[in-house]
């Protein structure tokens, strides 16, 4: 399976950039969890799918807002983001929840960091962006016993699949990108239990309105 060349200076500019485009909506200040790129979803599973942790922590954290919404359940949370913007916005609007945002690269922090937790997850975030191959197996070392590890993000385009490259804001002006991983539900099934994680379950969760884009949705477990 082929890994992309990341270059983290561009893909710095990149998020940053995204953050900053991202606080400029009133409405991304709003503590919410979802999963599906549809605001209202019926279908969507929320943090249910998390089953209950006391301890959580979402690799590319973005706003905050997943993880705001969380604490307000008294989980206690954490997220990584390589954007410094990003994780300085969201340390200004939730840090007094007791959330710790932590700016790093998502390979580096959890192989050095010893600390566990009972879920990780990842919504449109660094497991779209960074290559299972890699990522998975560090997860799998990051959770307790029977902890969960759960991921969405577009479905692949049909026959394109693997790394797939991608530019911010079109084809002129400066070269910011990043790599996105494409994968069937099957490939990334086998990632899963690949990385020695159990209760599988990879599916593509229908649009609201047919015809649309669906939301790949991935669940697995750590063996107790």
């Amino acid at each position: 399976m082929t890994t992309a060349p990341h270059n983290y200076e561009h893909e710095r500019a990149l998020w940053d950039t995204f953050a900053e485009s991202a606080w400029k909506d009133p409405s991304n200040g709003d503590p919410v969890f979802r999963w599906t790129q549809y605001k209202d979803h019926p279908a969507d599973p929320g943090p249910a799918l998390l089953g209950d942790p006391g301890t959580v922590l979402e690799i590319g954290s973005g706003t905050g807002r997943a993880l705001a919404h969380l604490a307000g359940r008294s989980v206690k949370a954490t997220g990584i983001d390589l954007s410094p913007v990003a994780v300085a916005r969201s340390t200004e609007k939730y840090g007094h929840l007791g959330i710790e945002f932590v700016c790093a690269e998502i390979l580096e922090h959890p192989a050095q960091d010893p600390r566990t937790y009972d879920a990780v997850y990842s919504a449109f975030g660094a497991a779209w962006f960074t290559d299972p191959a890699l990522l998975f197996p560090l997860v799998a070392r990051r959770l307790n016993p029977g902890g969960v590890f759960a991921f969405s993000q577009p479905p692949a385009i049909p026959g394109a699949y693997g790394p797939q490259g991608m530019y911010k804001g079109g084809f002129a002006g400066p070269a910011m990108y990043t790599y996105r991983y494409s994968h069937t539900p099957e490939t990334w099934a086998g990632l899963l239990v690949g990385a020695g994680l159990t209760e599988v379950s990879v599916s593509v969760l229908d649009a609201p309105e047919e015809g649309h884009i669906g939301t790949l949705v991935g669940r697995a477990e750590k063996p107790r």
